[in-house]
């Protein structure tokens, strides 16, 4: 099961652009679903992803 930190590039709308935390800066990002993520998300924020949920975290 997968388990993993991204943080938030960018916020788009509905949707927001969210990138791994171990992958390099300018890298691919995964495109969500902004109701699938908490509401109080803004660019920079840490999220960990586990169990099909993300969930803010305030440091890694």
């Amino acid at each position: 099961m997968l388990d993993c930190y991204y943080i938030v590039e960018s916020i788009d709308g509905d949707y927001a652009h969210l990138r791994r935390v171990e992958d390099a800066p300018g890298s691919e990002t995964k495109l969500v679903a902004r109701a699938l993520l908490p509401d109080t998300i803004n660019e920079g924020t840490y999220l960990h992803y586990a169990m099909m949920q993300y969930e803010e975290v305030s440091e890694l």
